[in-house]
């Protein structure tokens, strides 16, 4: 069996931001009837491919709509607290985080840093970066652009920046190619049969029939079967994520007495 692709995360500090293994949950999905956005399962496991940087301290960020580096204004929720993780590279209403750490993968592989998936945001937007964490001697920087002049707040320990693993350059090799449905006829009958039992199983919840009513939803994706009832999904499918938790191997700081 091929190793696993290898995640070093190497501490810029003594004390560096948290890094934790993403969850699933998000408030919003919290506060839907019956939680019932968490019936998507690619949603929830998009949610928690991943580990997030958290914020090691509250501040509050206004951005005053100019593009210079100083139309940006931070102030920390708690007085005389310092905002190192947080700084102004590129003016433009973009604000700037440093996660910490420098990551480094195996050749291959590389670092997509982000925010986190589905997580939303009022007045901000997090910018996507592929880096190429394989060979780079230097960190980068979680980078997060203003969509209106406003004041956002960070809380303390919300994630700033999501970090997943992928291949380097397979996807250069592949050839998207555009095919009519019909020249794969296993799966198109596949796909008739699965138009007409969510027509019809949309019409009978819409009428509120009671078998429909309790079923809520169809899980042909949930549990890997096709709409003809065929169990089709390999042994990669997932219904949930859990990554493993980062494990520190920095010497223990103690305080002085």
């Amino acid at each position: 069996m091929m190793a696993p692709p290898k995640l070093d995360c190497f501490a810029l500090s003594p004390n560096p931001p948290e890094l934790v293994a993403s969850s699933s949950e998000r408030d919003w999905m919290d506060r839907t009837s019956d939680h019932f956005a968490y019936r998507c399962t690619p949603l929830a496991i998009a949610n928690a491919t991943g580990w997030e940087v958290l914020n090691p301290s509250g501040f509050s960020a206004t951005w005053t709509g100019g593009n210079g580096k100083d139309d940006i204004i931070l102030r920390p929720h708690e007085a005389g607290r310092s905002l190192h993780q947080t700084g102004f590279f590129f003016g433009h209403g973009i604000l700037s985080f440093h996660p910490g750490y420098l990551f480094r993968t195996d050749p291959g592989w590389v670092i997509w840093a982000r925010g986190s998936p589905n997580r939303i945001k009022d007045g901000i937007h997090p910018l996507d970066g592929l880096v190429e964490s394989n060979w780079l001697p230097f960190p980068f920087t979680m980078n997060w652009k203003f969509t209106r002049p406003c004041t956002v707040h960070f809380e303390k320990d919300e994630p700033f920046c999501f970090i997943t693993v992928v291949p380097s350059v397979a996807i250069e090799s592949i050839q998207p190619t555009i095919r009519p449905i019909e020249d794969a006829s296993e799966l198109h009958r596949e796909y008739k049969i699965w138009a007409s039992e969510r027509t019809r199983f949309s019409a009978a919840l819409n009428l509120g029939d009671p078998l429909a009513v309790e079923e809520k939803w169809q899980r042909n994706y949930l549990v890997g079967k096709s709409p003809s009832g065929r169990s089709i999904a390999g042994d990669d499918h997932r219904v949930k994520r859990s990554l493993r938790r980062p494990v520190s191997e920095c010497p223990v700081k103690h305080e002085p007495e």
